[in-house]
């Protein structure tokens, strides 16, 4: 995967996914590979794995065995809030054993510049359905990759809405069409 390619958040988590799956020695080689900032914890929401990306996404190097929930510095709501690591999208998905989308947040770096990202935290489970911890990519609002593949997911739907005879299913695909669009539409307002 390189950099240029288009920002599939649900593809890039599922790679990561599977380097946690496959051990430590790819892991990081795996992790470098993504074009965006993610990280992996353990089950207790303890950093064990970043990237580079999270480096310049966060303005600071993560500490792995000693930052817990997120690899940033501070945190805030969408609307302003400040937000606690303990409170983070990352920590409700490891106590709550479920993936969380759809949370909009600001990332604030040490020297005071915030980020505006969705975050795609998603707990990982082993063969037998146990927590072994979790990955989370944080998509920054400003990479126009990420609106690229709104936009050419929305074109997409919108395509495959055009060419199928059942209403219905034109119907969910022009649905879909339109929450790409207001996804897009989302990722471009200032916070």
């Amino acid at each position: 995967m390189s950099n240029s390619l288009s920002l599939d958040p649900e593809n890039i988590v599922d790679v990561a996914v599977e380097a946690a799956r496959r051990g430590e020695q790819s892991l990081a080689e795996a992790l470098d590979r993504i074009p965006a900032a993610v990280y992996l914890t353990d089950a207790q929401g303890v950093v064990t794995h970043f990237n580079r990306a999270c480096v310049d996404f966060a303005g600071r190097e993560p500490e792995a065995r000693l930052d817990r929930w997120c690899v940033t510095w501070r945190l805030y709501s969408d609307d302003g809030a400040f937000l606690p690591h303990e409170h983070c999208p990352m920590a409700v998905a490891i106590r709550e054993g479920r993936r969380v989308r759809g949370v909009r947040a600001t990332a604030e770096r040490p020297d005071g510049t915030r980020v505006d990202f969705l975050p795609h935290p998603t707990p990982i489970f082993d063969a037998d359905d146990r927590l072994i911890g979790a990955v989370n990519l944080l998509v920054d609002l400003r990479d126009a990759r990420y609106r690229d593949f709104l936009c050419s997911q929305r074109a997409r739907c919108r395509r495959l809405a055009g060419s199928v005879g059942d209403t219905r299913t034109a119907d969910i695909l022009q649905a879909m069409a339109a929450d790409y669009e207001e996804q897009a539409r989302q990722a471009e307002r200032p916070n």
